[in-house]
């Protein structure tokens, strides 16, 4: 049996909000907790950490962000529209309140969420991100190497790993990005499911810090950061608690930028223990 369900709700939808995809990952009955992934992510990086989530006593469901995964492709590409999205999902479900997580560019969404509208939030977990400006060549190299694939000429994902090689010298992260790739039914080819020109024309927006000086969210804050990641460090601190007072910090050690998938039980653990500690917050 499957451990969790595909779902998607209709909704009354306001101008540019889109109807999201989404999983249930398990845990019915339990306190609501939405995941937001990453770019060029879905919710299906967060199958193995969502359902240890769900068994430690949260509802769970993960999203597909606009433009990626199995959710409609729409412009425009900007945390301002995804958090009207997201909102949308919650309402469409009768979900007042949450605890909300974010991995990357879903963790600068949850950021911008949660202070815009702190009542639907009741505890935040940001998974190796900071409420900072990011220029990342290596996300350069990578759009460049999607955009460079001639896929009628893709003969396979391992294939199109091999054809990426030039650009993008990691295997892991090669092996990540042709999972945005599926069979282009039913001429038999490859395509991609995410949106690559929207969000390769958004990249220099998604980059950017999308929270303003008044922007404050005062309830429980973990910030999740990978110890062997480059995405937030010691000279971080001051931008999270300017945003967010009560945020605690916590480096796992064994993990680069994907926590969930790295250092699976580290990040549970973490998430669990600032549940805990912050039960009557």
């Amino acid at each position: 049996m499957n451990f969790y369900s595909l779902r998607t709700t209709r909704y009354s939808l306001l101008p540019d909000v889109v109807e999201l995809f989404s999983r249930d990952l398990g845990g019915e009955g339990g306190a609501p907790m939405v995941v937001l992934h990453g770019m060029l992510g879905s919710s299906r990086n967060w199958l193995g950490a969502g359902r240890e989530l769900a068994e430690r006593g949260w509802h769970v469901h993960a999203l597909d962000l606009r433009n990626h995964g199995r959710s409609p492709h729409a412009e425009p590409m900007n945390y301002e529209a995804m958090v009207e999205d997201v909102v949308a999902w919650l309402d469409a479900r009768e979900l007042p309140q949450v605890d909300l997580v974010g991995h990357s560019m879903g963790g600068k969404l949850a950021m911008l969420l949660a202070a815009r509208q702190p009542e639907r939030v009741k505890r935040l977990v940001v998974v190796d991100i900071a409420p900072k400006d990011y220029l990342s060549r290596e996300h350069r190299a990578e759009f460049a190497a999607m955009h460079e694939l001639r896929l009628s000429e893709v003969r396979s994902r391992g294939d199109a790993e091999m054809k990426m090689e030039a650009r993008v010298a990691d295997w892991s992260m090669r092996k990540f990005l042709t999972t945005n790739l599926e069979r282009d039914e039913p001429n038999g080819g490859w395509r991609w499911i995410i949106n690559l020109p929207a969000i390769s024309a958004a990249l220099p927006v998604l980059e950017k810090n999308p929270l303003q000086d008044g922007d404050r969210f005062a309830g429980p804050t973990l910030f999740a950061a990978g110890g062997k990641s480059r995405y937030i460090g010691a000279g971080d601190v001051g931008a999270i608690q300017q945003f967010f007072p009560a945020a605690e910090i916590e480096f796992i050690a064994d993990s680069g930028h994907n926590p969930h998938m790295e250092a699976r039980e580290a990040l549970v653990a973490a998430i669990v223990a600032h549940r805990d500690a912050t039960a009557d917050a």
